[in-house]
């Protein structure tokens, strides 16, 4: 139960390259009561419509970490609706989330590239859900994504 605090806090990894469908699934959990982490939120409330630069991707994601700490303390379950492309991301997520006793569940959402490349062609980026991205770009990102396994820790797939 979201924000019950007799329980430890439970997070989601949302995984899967570009325009596979992780933030429709965060969304579901947020409407649920869980705590959604974006970067893509973050960008955009900071009036940031293109791919910023790396150091301010790295204070975006400081932050990030520090919220995420934060709401497990209180015993609030979050979604991180991030890519988690490599498993070293996630990796890091986990050994972050292992001092207070929380071993995260990765949701791969497994999205042919067809239908992501039908999905970011409707992209327009009127708001912080909608990032625009090329089909080159988001091409790339498909080809270099890579999938999690269950060795790495609970593993739900959505295809």
């Amino acid at each position: 139960m979201a924000g019950n605090r007799t329980q430890t806090a439970r997070v989601v990894m949302m995984c899967g390259p570009g325009g596979a469908g992780k933030t429709t699934c965060a969304k579901r959990l947020e409407r649920q009561g869980w705590t959604r982490l974006s970067f893509e939120v973050e960008f955009w409330d900071r009036g940031i419509t293109t791919m910023p630069s790396a150091d301010v991707v790295a204070e975006i994601a400081a932050e990030l970490k520090a919220r995420l700490l934060r709401e497990v303390a209180t015993g609030k379950d979050v979604v991180l609706d991030f890519g988690f492309w490599f498993r070293r991301q996630r990796d890091e997520y986990r050994a972050l989330l292992a001092p207070q006793g929380i071993v995260p569940k990765t949701v791969y959402v497994a999205t042919d590239l067809e239908t992501i490349l039908s999905r970011v062609g409707g992209r327009h980026g009127k708001q912080a859900d909608d990032w625009p991205l090329t089909e080159q770009t988001a091409t790339e990102y498909f080809e270099r994504f890579e999938p999690p396994t269950p060795e790495e820790g609970p593993l739900d797939v959505i295809s």
